[in-house]
Protein backbone atom coordinates (compact mmCIF):
# COMPACT_ATOMS: atom_id res chain seq x y z
CA UNK A 1 0.00 0.00 0.00
CA UNK A 2 1.74 3.64 -1.14
CA UNK A 3 1.93 6.16 1.68
CA UNK A 4 -1.08 7.90 2.99
CA UNK A 5 -0.81 11.46 1.37
CA UNK A 6 -2.57 14.25 3.42
CA UNK A 7 -5.03 15.06 1.69
CA UNK A 8 -6.74 11.85 2.05
CA UNK A 9 -5.76 11.95 5.43
CA UNK A 10 -8.20 15.68 5.54
CA UNK A 11 -11.28 13.83 3.27
CA UNK A 12 -11.45 11.40 5.67
CA UNK A 13 -11.53 13.66 8.80
CA UNK A 14 -14.00 15.89 6.82
CA UNK A 15 -16.06 12.63 5.65
CA UNK A 16 -16.36 11.81 9.39
CA UNK A 17 -17.62 14.71 10.99
CA UNK A 18 -19.99 14.89 7.98
CA UNK A 19 -21.29 11.21 8.83
CA UNK A 20 -24.85 12.17 11.02
CA UNK A 21 -27.65 13.63 10.11
CA UNK A 22 -27.51 16.25 13.00
CA UNK A 23 -23.95 17.15 12.08
CA UNK A 24 -25.01 17.95 8.05
CA UNK A 25 -28.35 19.83 9.52
CA UNK A 26 -26.24 22.03 12.07
CA UNK A 27 -23.60 22.61 8.48
CA UNK A 28 -26.62 23.68 6.83
CA UNK A 29 -28.03 25.99 9.60
CA UNK A 30 -24.67 27.22 10.00
CA UNK A 31 -23.84 28.01 6.22
CA UNK A 32 -27.09 30.21 6.08
CA UNK A 33 -26.24 32.73 8.53
CA UNK A 34 -22.89 34.38 10.50
CA UNK A 35 -23.20 32.96 13.77
CA UNK A 36 -25.18 30.75 15.87
CA UNK A 37 -25.57 30.05 19.57
CA UNK A 38 -25.56 27.08 20.87
CA UNK A 39 -28.74 27.93 22.84
CA UNK A 40 -30.58 28.56 19.51
CA UNK A 41 -28.96 25.14 17.80
CA UNK A 42 -30.36 22.93 20.76
CA UNK A 43 -34.16 25.44 20.35
CA UNK A 44 -34.20 23.71 16.58
CA UNK A 45 -32.93 19.94 17.39
CA UNK A 46 -35.33 17.62 19.32
CA UNK A 47 -32.14 15.63 21.24
CA UNK A 48 -30.86 16.32 24.06
CA UNK A 49 -28.23 19.64 24.93
CA UNK A 50 -25.41 16.80 25.42
CA UNK A 51 -25.76 15.28 22.51
CA UNK A 52 -25.84 18.48 20.19
CA UNK A 53 -22.78 19.31 22.69
CA UNK A 54 -21.05 16.11 21.30
CA UNK A 55 -21.74 16.87 17.56
CA UNK A 56 -20.72 20.12 17.79
CA UNK A 57 -17.45 18.94 19.03
CA UNK A 58 -17.25 16.50 16.37
CA UNK A 59 -17.44 19.33 13.59
CA UNK A 60 -15.07 21.54 15.53
CA UNK A 61 -12.42 19.02 16.16
CA UNK A 62 -12.64 18.69 11.72
CA UNK A 63 -12.51 21.79 11.55
CA UNK A 64 -15.48 22.77 10.25
CA UNK A 65 -16.95 24.91 12.51
CA UNK A 66 -15.07 27.11 15.13
CA UNK A 67 -16.53 27.96 19.07
CA UNK A 68 -16.36 31.50 20.30
CA UNK A 69 -17.33 31.79 24.20
CA UNK A 70 -19.59 34.90 25.04
CA UNK A 71 -20.99 34.32 28.13
CA UNK A 72 -23.05 32.42 29.18
CA UNK A 73 -23.40 30.88 25.69
CA UNK A 74 -20.67 29.85 22.93
CA UNK A 75 -21.44 31.26 19.62
CA UNK A 76 -20.36 28.99 16.59
CA UNK A 77 -19.57 29.77 13.40
CA UNK A 78 -18.49 28.31 9.89
CA UNK A 79 -14.72 28.24 9.61
CA UNK A 80 -14.81 29.53 6.01
CA UNK A 81 -11.29 28.61 5.22
CA UNK A 82 -11.74 24.68 6.02
CA UNK A 83 -15.11 24.54 5.03
CA UNK A 84 -13.54 25.81 1.45
CA UNK A 85 -10.88 23.44 1.45
CA UNK A 86 -13.21 20.26 2.01
CA UNK A 87 -15.73 21.60 -0.58
CA UNK A 88 -12.85 21.39 -3.09
CA UNK A 89 -11.46 18.14 -1.62
CA UNK A 90 -14.64 16.38 -1.85
CA UNK A 91 -14.98 17.77 -5.45
CA UNK A 92 -11.66 16.60 -6.42
CA UNK A 93 -11.73 12.79 -5.14
CA UNK A 94 -15.66 12.46 -6.41
CA UNK A 95 -14.22 14.41 -10.16
CA UNK A 96 -17.14 16.82 -10.30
Amino acid sequence: MSELKDKDKKIARYAKALGHPVRIYVLNLLSEQSCCYSGDLSEKLPIAKSTLSQHLKELKDAGLIQGEIESPKIKYCINKQNWSEAQLLFKEFLNL
